[in-house]
């Protein structure tokens, strides 16, 4: 165990992706053309009667949050290099390395989201605030919920990383990162809340998605901002959160060492 070097090697990839300053703007302006379209298309809902258990300003703050902070929690970013490295053999040079080959991989795509969310979210929270009603990002629902929020999302990203962590060694299975993408990003999109909030979906569904990890990464956090979700519940939830990092971590840990078992390398 030497964290040191993970801390390196997550430092070094950050200051690696910051350097993609274009390809962030370009992110950038499609993320707000996004948050606008998904603005007006609840608002038509909610003049046209529909009632939910979060209102239309919780709503719009939810939407303008997850378009800020996209690249921390979304489920379909990827690191094509640990895909190739596998598909080519290159990952024979660190398992020389006497480093745990899954937590290099973690501090890897834990880095690629953060540098990707700095680049990105800045404009988002300073411009969507100065919108006009009912499009404008809205203050956070008291200091305790916006500090509550904080942790939540520092948590989310952690269990998004996790989950994506498995996602990646897939590979050594599927030998195909995009497979393996379509699989778990699928039904985390969908589970999370980033394609439907979950209080939209039926109680049945509901109640799915308050037993697994999805909705921790994406619905907690931005609720829980807006004051939709009780400062009581959120508190239950960090200890949620921190249960499933934990959980997910040991799987993808153990399933990593079971692949690397029986990985066989050709080549010179």
């Amino acid at each position: 165990m030497r964290p040191h070097v993970w801390w390196a090697v997550f430092a070094l990839r950050v200051r690696s992706m910051l350097q993609y300053r274009t390809a962030a703007f370009a992110g950038l302006c499609t993320q707000f053309a996004w948050g606008f379209m998904y603005v007006m298309l609840y608002r038509a809902f909610y003049e046209s009667g529909l009632r939910q258990s979060i209102d239309l300003p919780q709503l719009v703050s939810y939407v303008w949050l997850q378009q800020a902070f996209l690249m921390l929690t979304n489920s379909w970013t990827r690191d094509n290099e640990i895909a190739d490295s596998v598909r080519s053999g290159q990952v024979a040079y660190e398992l020389c390395r006497p480093q745990d080959l899954y937590f290099i991989w973690y501090a890897r795509l834990l880095a690629q989201r953060t540098a990707g969310a700095a680049l990105r979210c800045g404009p988002v929270l300073l411009l969507a605030p100065l919108l006009p009603a009912p499009f404008g990002l809205s203050l956070p629902a008291s200091p305790s919920h916006f500090c509550l929020f904080l942790v939540t999302l520092l948590l989310a990203a952690l269990l998004n990383t996790a989950i994506m962590a498995i996602m990646h060694t897939l590979v050594f299975k599927l030998m195909d990162i995009y497979r393996a993408a379509l699989l778990v990003s699928t039904l985390t999109e969908f589970l999370s809340g980033s394609l439907v909030p979950v209080p939209f979906m039926p109680a049945w569904l509901q109640t799915l998605c308050y037993c697994l990890p999805f909705r921790y990464v994406v619905d907690l956090p931005y609720r829980l901002y807006s004051g939709n979700i009780p400062l009581g519940e959120g508190l239950w939830s960090v200890g949620m959160q921190l249960i499933w990092i934990a959980l997910l971590v040991f799987v993808g840990h153990a399933y990593m060492d079971r692949q690397l078992r029986h990985v066989v390398i050709q080549g010179g």
